[in-house]
């Protein structure tokens, strides 16, 4: 590990070195790449020059003790040396965790999908709920959220909608929430006063960028039609909704937010690009996927990942076994708590994978 260090250090000094070179700034491609490879090494180098600084006070300490003349001078050496070698390992601890190979879509914006499961309405109601829960969430966390495929029942419930999230970290804190979600509760419907369980699917999908997919036109079959919503409440006139179907892949994607049928081509491109993306990623991770299994879970839409109880007011998440007794707040956009405990739970997983 040390050794990488060393090695990133050297890097760091160079690229210190080229982002002040005129020759490097008069390129402002070339300039913006290394200062964004500059920026990701800044914490880590930090914290190595937190290390490089404890160690050598450890080696004055122990020079001070190996020499012994001085006997109230030997004891205070002695005490430092615990602290300073309490703080190296705490230090190579955070240094493990920073030299962690990161998730290249972290930073990304989400297209995120939502799809009623088992249960009828009681299930698009649910899904009505996490989709409140995500704009929620979204909202605490200062990110935009723009609807581009909204499809409700007639009492208000989602049947499956697509929608984006933007903001500095999007990706990072809600790829965890991929999955069959399931609740238990009475339904308003239920006049035994039964127990129902119902489920909805999520997806989580990074923002494609056109570097990421080589998308061929040619291959993409374009057909508009009118939009239409819940009880006929909402009808273009025009043919302003848009589907797109990838032939290749049979990937089909549709997008009847916008009035204008630019716009919903726009917001449809960016969702098939996102799938193609999911899917050409999945592919290659396929194998290894197979071999090894994170901690957290796989991410597949087909696996049951948190129930939400409610005649018991609490969320489980069956990945990390973690129940909050926080029901309603967590449905209200309080998500941290188990946001932060999977992704401590995947740093682990890795890191373990690591040794």
């Amino acid at each position: 590990m040390f050794e990488k260090l060393k090695a990133l250090k050297e890097r760091y000094q160079e690229l210190t070195a080229l982002i002040a070179d005129p020759k490097v700034i008069a390129d402002r491609n070339l300039w913006q790449k290394y200062v964004k490879e500059h920026s990701a090494l800044g914490e880590v180098m930090d914290k190595y020059e937190e290390y490089l600084a404890a160690e050598k006070a450890a080696a004055e300490c122990k020079e001070i003790i190996q020499d012994g003349s001085d006997a109230e001078l030997t004891a205070l050496a002695k005490e430092e040396l615990g602290e300073r070698t309490t703080q190296m390992q705490s230090l190579t601890d955070e240094l493990k965790v920073l030299l962690l190979p990161k998730d290249p879509n972290d930073d990304k914006n989400v297209i995120m999908e939502i799809r009623a499961g088992t249960g009828g309405e009681e299930a698009s109601l649910f899904g009505a709920d996490l989709l409140r829960m995500y704009m929620r969430f979204a909202e605490r966390q200062r990110w935009k959220v723009e609807e581009i495929d909204m499809n409700y029942t007639d009492l208000g419930g989602v049947k499956e909608c697509v929608f984006m999230i933007s903001g500095k970290g999007a990706y990072s804190k809600l790829k965890y929430e991929s999955g069959a979600h399931r609740v238990q509760r009475v339904p308003e419907t239920e006049s035994q006063g039964r127990i129902h369980t119902s489920a909805a699917t999520v997806a989580v999908l990074p923002e494609a960028e056109d570097v990421d997919v080589e998308l061929n036109m040619n291959d993409i079959k374009v057909d508009t039609y009118r939009a239409g919503g819940a009880g006929g409440q909402y009808v273009n006139r025009t043919d302003s909704a848009v589907r797109m179907t990838h032939i290749p892949t049979g990937i089909v994607v549709t997008c009847q937010d916008e009035k204008s049928q630019l716009k919903n081509k726009e917001k449809a491109l960016k969702v098939l690009k996102s799938r193609l993306y999911d899917y050409y990623q999945s592919q290659a991770d396929e194998a290894y996927a197979q071999s090894r299994k994170s901690q957290v879970g796989s991410g597949d839409r087909s696996e049951r990942i948190r129930t939400y109880n409610f005649p018991q007011g609490r969320v489980t998440d069956h990945r990390i076994n973690m129940t909050l007794y926080n029901l309603e707040g967590f449905l209200d956009g309080d998500m941290m708590p188990i946001i932060e405990a999977l992704r401590l739970a995947d740093q682990n997983a890795k890191l373990t994978g690591e040794n």
